[in-house]
């Protein structure tokens, strides 16, 4: 069986690795903006990311309440939580000392826990490509053990069929020869010839 093999092209593979730091990047250069269009020491400002980053905490622990708790929905809802904390506190302080640092800690996290993603992602695709191989030789030793069969299977019809030709040919060749008494022959012990040879032979 014929599989089709994928190429992955390079950008498919950096731009995983690249989305932690592009998401947190992002957040902190809104919240910059954000904060260069009046949102320094804005209390309301504050009070709404609070608002928001609580909600969203919220959201995710709810999510992944229980045993059959969505782990999507909750790491989605702790990541907005995540950005909107930084945010806020990108737009509310004054300086980049304090927001830089919950950059670095945010995108810290967020490769932290990404590297749990992408190794268990590591490993199902190592088991596939296992399996895959797995089955490519099995299909391939299943090909290997139908031709020998199908090869023994013609090799043996075409030895019956020159020993049955070679047969015909001495059974005529001996009912052709002069004075020949099938009766002696058989006395000799000798195979006897059929009865359509003995026909022909008296005619």
């Amino acid at each position: 069986m014929n599989e089709p093999i994928v190429v992955r092209s390079t950008l498919s593979y950096i731009a995983p690795k690249a989305a932690p730091a592009v998401a947190t990047s992002t957040v902190l250069i809104l919240g910059r903006i954000w904060n260069a269009n009046g949102a320094e020491h804005s209390v309301g400002n504050a009070a709404l990311m609070v608002v928001l980053a609580t909600g969203a905490a919220a959201a995710g622990a709810f999510a992944s309440a229980g045993r059959s708790g969505d782990g999507v929905l909750a790491g989605t809802c702790f990541a907005a939580s995540g950005g909107l904390a930084l945010a806020g506190v990108a737009g509310y302080a004054d300086g980049w000392s304090l927001p830089l640092l919950l950059w670095a800690l945010a995108t810290a996290v967020a490769y932290g826990l990404a590297a749990r993603y992408w190794r268990t992602d590591r490993r199902d695709t190592v088991a596939y490509e296992r399996q895959t191989i797995a089955r490519r030789e099995t299909h391939a030793h299943t090909e290997r053990v139908e031709a020998l069969r199908a090869g023994a299977q013609i090799e043996v019809a075409r030895e019956g069929a020159a020993y049955a030709a070679a047969l015909a040919q001495a059974l005529t060749a001996r009912a052709a020869l002069p004075g020949f008494d099938p009766v002696q022959l058989t006395r000799a012990g000798l195979p006897e010839l059929p009865a359509a040879i003995d026909a022909t032979k008296e005619n």
